[in-house]
């Protein structure tokens, strides 16, 4: 399977500089020459719609070229490693790189706490019980570990300080919008304000029905049909409006393990991995550092990487920015790269219930789309 690193020069950071730069707001980073160029008329209106997990890929394989939204293709480009919705939402929220910011995976370690969260939830990290059940999930701290740690100011609130209008309409803001329809029917309301302004809009899906149906299936390829509807009809009544329709990530088929059936693996951890199941960062016991690449080797072959730190801080696989302060304690020893379908999640359920993943190193993951609709 081809495999590929992202382009930090060309991904999802330097379209939120983009923006950033539009209306008037300090950047932190290159912008995105091809949303430069859409951005030099002043648009009353300027919607990014982040539809989660709808890459290239995905686009390739459900929709047809002369559809409404691949004919709106402006270019492909890339998004932040890991491929994932923590990282790359927050980089696209926040205008940094996953190393500047912090938000690396659904599992992050945080030194202060001493233990993996599922950063998102705020709870410990899932795991289950000697009968392969679930755990009830527990919460980190009487605290967000995520906000309290690697705090960052949003694109929204920059622009807004910088003396421009802008708006979220996505189901973590207020007022809340829980389904796509409450959110493009907000987003419908701001264009109508007088005002020059930004909005940035987010919807779960396709990623959601993909994970547990699969990207290839045909649950997936009918959601993509009635997505792609109901975004032509949503723009159909746009007027003096640039909408950015874009992804976080992409998704592919996984071949799911579990952890937990590596016994010669887990003997080498001080903890179970962070990240995500196909970016995993191993703490590894003084006398298994030497051992732990041949190890995992012996296990799942060529289908990881095996990075140590050192690499990984050295090639800059997380961003260019300067690291967050943190940063450098939250990755393990070793960084186990999938660069091919093989997934290893750390509990049996979640290996059988999730057919579809992201955050490898396959260009099918890696690459999203720029699709431009001038109303």
């Amino acid at each position: 399977m081809d495999h590929i690193k992202p382009d930090y020069d060309n991904c999802l950071v330097n379209l939120s500089n983009s923006v950033l730069k539009a209306f008037g707001a300090e950047t932190s980073a290159p912008t995105l020459k091809m949303a430069d160029k859409l951005l030099e008329k002043e648009y009353k209106n300027v919607v990014v719609l982040l539809m989660d997990a709808m890459g290239v890929s995905i686009l390739e394989k459900h929709l047809s070229p002369d559809g409404f939204l691949r004919s709106h293709l402006a270019g492909a480009y890339s998004s932040v490693f890991p491929p994932t919705t923590v990282a790359a939402t927050t980089s696209m929220l926040s205008g940094l790189y996953p190393n500047e910011h912090g938000w690396l995976g659904w599992d992050m370690f945080f030194p202060e706490l001493e233990k993996n969260v599922t950063v998102f939830l705020n709870k410990d990290q899932l795991r289950e019980d000697e009968n392969g059940e679930l755990l009830p999930l527990v919460p980190s701290a009487d605290f967000h570990a995520g906000f309290k740690y690697c705090p960052y100011k949003n694109i929204v609130d920059r622009i807004r300080e910088a003396g421009g209008n802008a708006y979220f309409s996505m189901p973590f803001m207020e007022p809340f919008p829980q389904d796509l329809d409450a959110i493009l029917s907000r987003v419908e309301e701001l264009c109508g304000k007088p005002e020059r302004k930004f909005i940035y809009a987010y919807w779960s899906e396709p990623d959601s029905t993909m994970h547990v149906k699969g990207p290839d299936s045909d649950e997936a390829h009918e959601l993509m049909i009635s997505l792609e509807k109901r975004l032509e009809e949503f723009a159909a009544g746009l007027s003096d409006t640039l909408l950015l329709i874009t992804a976080d990530h992409s998704q592919i088929e996984c071949d799911n393990y579990c952890l937990m059936d590596y016994p010669e693996i887990l003997k080498c951890l001080v903890r179970m991995p962070s990240i995500e199941p196909r970016a995993l960062s191993f703490w590894v016991k003084d006398e298994y550092k030497e051992s732990f690449p041949s190890v995992f080797r012996e296990a799942f072959g060529d289908d990881f990487l095996i990075l140590t730190k050192e690499e990984v801080i050295e090639e800059r696989l997380f961003g260019t920015g300067k690291d967050h302060e943190l940063f450098r304690d939250m990755l393990g020893d070793y960084l186990a790269v999938s660069v091919s379908g093989t997934s290893i999640f750390l509990t049996h359920k979640e290996a059988d219930l999730m057919p579809g993943g992201h955050a490898g190193l396959t260009k099918a993951e890696m690459e999203i789309p720029l699709l431009a609709i001038i109303k």
